[in-house]
């Protein structure tokens, strides 16, 4: 399996919730709403999911092992941080 592709869909300042993000695998599968999240240590990488009738959220889709739930949140945070780079150098560039 590749992750041939990260596009950070949305960035957020207030609360937790720090980015939306959609992950293609191998050119063929994508993967929508993975949420990068700040926890209490560090950032985090949150699997779409959905409320079920008990009211629990329940991923809808997500990595089988450790190693590719590893993979994912490399993958996908480095993006990140290469997006805030980006935005940071764009944003200094305006102002001089």
């Amino acid at each position: 399996m590749e992750i041939t592709d990260v596009k950070i869909r949305k960035i957020m300042s207030d609360g937790r919730l720090r980015a939306v993000v959609s992950v293609t695998i191998d050119d063929m599968f994508a993967v929508h709403d993975i949420k990068v999240v700040q926890g209490d240590e560090r950032l985090f990488v949150a699997m779409p999911s959905r409320k079920d009738e008990n009211g629990v959220f329940r991923d809808i889709v997500h990595p089988i092992s450790a190693s590719a739930r590893k993979l994912f949140e490399e993958t996908i945070l480095e993006a990140y941080d290469r997006h805030l780079a980006v935005m940071e150098t764009e944003e200094k560039e305006e102002i001089a």
